[in-house]
C-alpha cells in the first residue's frame, strides 16, 4: 500500500489538544502493547472488493530485548501486489530494518516493480532500492541517508497505528522517513471521538486517527487497526479474520 503511506506522510490541518505552546503533541508509540497477531483484511473500492491483506505481528524475545517483526502482503486488483517485512525494537520502538516489494500492473507506466531493502544503524538507514521497467531493466539505487534519533519509518501508520499515545482530540506529529522517496518528513495524527464500527470480523469500540488524506480505526484492548478509509470514503480495508501467527524465517 505504498501509495497509502503518501496520503499519510503529510501534515494535516492543526487541531485541538496540542501542547501548551499551541504545537502539536510528540507522537510516541507503545509497540509493547501490540499482540502477537494474524490479521487478514478485505480491500474495497466505490463498495466493491478489490483485494485482500493479511498483516502479522510477530514477536521474538533475544537475549537481551524483544523484536517485533510485522509482515503484511497484499494485493489491490489490477494494481499493484505488495510484500513487506518490518523490524522494531518492540521496547524502544526503534527501527531496525525494512524490505518492502511492489509489483505494478499499470498500462500507463513504464514501472513494474519498485524495492527497498534498508537498514538501520548508528544515526543511518542505508542499503539499496531498486526498480524495474517493462524493458527488463532493474535500476539499483544505493541509499545513505541521516536517520536522527526519534525518527520513525512511514510504515509506521500501520505498523503501529493502534500504539500511539493519541487520546480523543489530540494532534500529534513526529518525524518520519520516506523509504520510498529517501526523505525526511512529518508523520502527523489528529484523534477524533470514539465510535462503534462494523466490519466483517464483528464490531468494534475504536478511536478513529485521521492522517492526512486517510483514517485508521483502531481498538484499544488489545491494541489493532480493524479499519482505514479514505476521507472521502471511495477506498477502504476491513478486518475479516484473525488468527494465530505463522512464524517467518529470518
Amino acid at each position: 500500500m505504498r501509495w497509502l503511506c503518501f496520503l499519510l506522510l503529510v501534515s494535516p490541518a492543526p487541531a485541538r489538544g496540542q501542547t501548551e505552546g499551541g504545537g502539536p503533541k510528540p507522537l510516541r508509540f507503545d509497540l509493547a502493547a501490540l499482540p502477537a497477531t494474524r490479521d487478514s483484511f478485505v480491500f474495497r473500492l466505490n463498495g466493491q472488493d478489490r483485494g485482500w491483506a493479511v498483516w502479522q505481528y510477530e514477536i521474538r524475545t533475544l537475549e537481551m530485548s524483544q523484536e517485533l517483526v510485522y509482515t503484511a502482503s497484499s494485493e489491490f486488483q489490477p494494481i499493484e501486489a505488495e510484500h513487506l517485512k518490518v523490524v522494531v525494537n518492540r521496547q524502544t520502538g526503534e527501527p531496525i530494518s525494512t524490505f518492502h516489494h511492489i509489483d505494478v500492473f499499470s498500462p500507463q507506466s513504464d514501472t513494474v516493480m519498485v524495492e527497498h531493502d534498508l537498514e538501520v544503524k548508528r544515526g543511518e538507514i542505508s542499503g539499496r532500492r531498486r526498480v524495474g521497467t517493462k524493458s527488463g531493466e532493474v535500476q539499483i539505487v544505493p541509499v545513505h541517508h541521516p536517520f536522527p534519533t526519534g525518527t520513525v519509518l512511514g510504515d509506521y501508520v500501520f505498523l503501529a497505528g493502534a500504539a500511539t499515545n493519541a487520546a480523543p482530540g489530540d494532534s500529534l506529529a513526529g518525524p518520519a522517513y520516506k523509504e520510498f522517496a529517501d526523505s525526511l518528513t512529518t508523520l502527523s495524527f489528529i484523534a477524533e471521538p470514539p465510535i462503534t464500527i462494523d466490519v466483517p470480523a464483528g464490531r468494534f469500540d475504536v478511536l478513529p486517527l485521521r492522517s492526512g488524506g486517510f483514517r485508521i480505526y483502531t481498538t484499544r484492548v488489545p491494541r489493532r487497526v480493524v479499519k482505514g478509509e479514505t476521507l472521502d470514503g471511495a477506498f477502504s480495508f476491513e478486518l475479516v479474520h484473525s488468527g494465530p501467527v505463522v512464524p517467518t524465517p529470518d
